[in-house]
């Protein structure tokens, strides 16, 4: 009985929630076990090519990407990740006190003007904006089919 009693102690309330983990793990296994065993063993050329969303590769693998792709993560990160910190401030916000409420205010305000500032920015400067033509090396695009060469006639050797 006494180890009983440490269990229920140490884990009480957090029981049902450890079962569950449990339960998941088990059935997230067993099915990642089960297709392995069960599933089909036959390699393809097909199964073992490069996935590229249906087009065949182009280029090598280790090539640059435009910073266009860096920029709009920086800024997603930048501009967008707010929502986390104005969610979680505006709930404690509705049931605080007149002091929080007013400083608070003060700085989310400064916060949210620097935002808008910087979004501007962004704008003005067309960080966003997407140039139409493609940013590929010539020599990276697929080549033109050559046309078979024509034999004129009479002049067979």
């Amino acid at each position: 009985m006494l180890g009983r009693g440490i269990f229920q102690a140490v884990f009480g309330e957090f029981l049902p929630i450890l079962l569950l983990m449990l339960v998941a793990a088990v059935v997230a296994g067993a099915m990642v076990t089960l297709s392995w065993v069960l599933g089909p063993k036959k390699d393809t050329p097909y199964k073992s090519s490069t996935y590229e969303c249906g087009v065949t590769p182009v280029g090598n693998a280790i090539e640059r990407f435009p910073i266009k792709f860096y920029l709009v993560a920086i800024l997603f990160v930048l501009f967008d990740i707010e929502v986390v910190f104005l969610w979680s401030w505006i709930t404690v916000f509705k049931g605080a006190t007149i002091q929080y409420q007013v400083f608070s205010g003060v700085a989310v305000g400064i916060y949210l003007v620097l935002w808008i500032i910087g979004d501007a920015y962004v704008i003005k400067v067309g960080a966003l904006e997407w140039d139409e033509e493609p940013q590929v090396a010539p020599e990276k695009l697929l080549p033109t089919p050559v046309e078979a060469p024509t034999i004129a006639a009479g002049s067979h050797s």
